[in-house]
């Protein structure tokens, strides 16, 4: 076999690279995230859009510490390679194992939530059968199985076959928010009192509330899991083009344009709608940018807007699947993880092994969310995975110098020192706040049952992990491999 058939090839532009990272952030959250947070974290009223700021400011740290070492290793399964070459390989596999294992839950839990966004545009246009058909539970798994291992298939076929399916989604995902945006801002609280009025005869009240900052606080640890995803574009090293300049402009461009579309969208809606009338629509019901600005807009206006939202939560699927599989293949190019699952298709040229058993995982989030009735364990999980690795990749930086200084001296972006610090010390300091505060929220949350919360069960999960890399690591070392040079070192292309 040569040897274009053993590793992975580099055929991903800066395009496709920045278009996996923004599809992996962009979701569906932000149709509906800072609405519902006037439920989940009652009394924060007008702040909503200060909060998304202030959570993007340790998810800008976090992006900083993968554009350096991104510049640095530039390889497949980034988190797991910068952890693990940067302060030791049981980190960087339990912070990447965490973080493979909550986002494959995610992504079938997003394959399970898209179909009712689909049913709800059926709605809107009136076409009764077929909402009542996407209503069905045995029909709703099927498509969430049928639209999951179709893009399991997408990442199969090649980067160039991924690129040509993700960059015309992640256009019509920017345009159909774009509807958005225009509306919000084409109307005041003015226009929307006299709608209310003339729809449902009502008047609305327009109390104040009083800041608080542990309220501030939990609603920007709440909305920080928006900026999740960025991440992916380093797991997707080893197939970047030109990755020591592309994969930090890359992840640079996608926090850049997805921050600048949070806010412009989040602005738009609360400029238009009253974060009063948000409030208390979100203690009756679930609520969404599409169904509180339906007040304002023509019927058609509303249906684009809901499919905006559902193509914001397929475009997550392709990006997502390639970021998780490369973490898989990553780990057993390493041998902490079965070899096998580091094969490379003779045609496609990629992981494929890697990418079915992801698949397989994300299977278990369809049905999980489908029996349990509940999806926010998983993305709880999920947020609680992220932020620890986010702060290990803060902690690669300050570490990496000490630790593996030849490895650190590629480092071709922020190569002044005082400012890696700064960048890493920041970043371990606020993710380490958010995480605390989520994890507080987590704990002191009133469930049913132990196993809701989201703490106990990474817990689990981690220790998991633990057993199975030292099992590895054991066969590893009876194998005679030279595990300091091997995890100093980056693997071959």
């Amino acid at each position: 076999m040569s040897a274009s058939n053993t590793h992975l090839t580099r055929q991903l532009g800066l395009l496709g690279l920045t278009a996996t990272g923004i599809c992996s952030m962009i979701g569906a959250s932000i149709y509906i995230v800072p609405f519902m947070i006037q439920r989940n974290v009652p009394g924060i009223g007008p702040y909503v859009l200060p909060a998304f700021l202030f959570a993007a400011i340790p998810a800008v740290f976090a992006a900083l510490a993968y554009t350096i070492l991104a510049s640095a290793m530039p390889r497949a399964g980034g988190s797991y390679l910068y952890a693990s070459r940067a302060i030791h390989p049981y980190l960087g596999f339990v912070a990447s194992f965490s973080q493979w294992f909550g986002l494959s839950i995610v992504i079938g839990v997003i394959a399970y939530v898209v179909v009712p966004f689909f049913r709800d545009v059926a709605v809107a246009l009136n076409w009764t059968g077929l909402a009542n058909l996407l209503d069905t539970p045995w029909i709703r798994v099927s498509l969430a199985l049928t639209l999951l291992w179709l893009f399991v298939y997408v990442n199969i076929l090649g980067a160039k076959f991924y690129e040509r399916t993700l960059i015309p989604l992640m256009i019509l995902m920017f345009i159909l928010g774009g509807i958005v945006i225009i509306s919000g801002l084409s109307f005041d609280h003015s226009d929307f009192l006299s709608a209310l009025m003339e729809k449902e005869g009502r008047n609305l009240e327009l109390t104040e509330t009083v800041f608080h900052w542990p309220t501030f606080l939990s609603a920007a640890a709440l909305l920080f899991s928006s900026f999740i995803g960025f991440d992916s574009i380093a797991q997707a090293g080893g197939e970047a083009k030109n990755p020591i300049k592309n994969l930090p402009r890359a992840i640079g461009l996608a926090i850049l344009s997805v921050g600048l579309f949070y806010i412009a969208f989040t602005y738009a809606v609360y400029h238009a709608v009253p974060w009063q009338f948000v409030a208390l629509e979100a203690l009756e019901k679930d609520i969404t940018a599409a169904g509180i600005l339906s007040y304002l807009l023509p019927s058609g206006l509303g249906v684009l807007i809901l499919l905006g939202a559902a193509v914001a939560l397929v475009n997550d699927l392709p990006a997502m699947i390639l970021s998780v599989s490369r973490l898989v293949y990553s780990w057993a190019e390493d041998g902490v993880f079965p070899k096998s699952l580091s094969k490379i298709h003779s045609k496609h040229q990629t992981p494929h092994l890697a990418i079915i058993l992801s698949g397989g995982v994300s299977t278990i989030g369809i049905l999980g969310s489908h029996f349990a009735g509940d999806i926010f364990l998983g993305i709880d999980i999920m947020v609680t995975s992220m932020l620890v690795n986010f702060l290990l990749m803060c902690l690669s930086v300050i570490l990496f110098p000490i630790r593996n200084p030849a490895l650190a001296s590629q480092i071709s972006i922020f190569r002044y020192r005082p400012v890696q610090l700064l960048i890493g010390i920041g970043g371990a300091f606020l993710l380490t706040a958010f995480l605390f505060i989520h994890t507080l929220k987590d704990l002191n949350a009133s469930v049913s049952a132990w196993y809701f919360h989201s703490t106990p069960v990474w817990l689990i999960v981690m220790s998991l992990a633990s057993v199975l890399f030292l099992f590895q690591w054991k066969k590893l070392k009876s194998s005679g491999v030279d595990l300091k040079t091997r995890f100093s070192t980056l693997p071959s292309e």
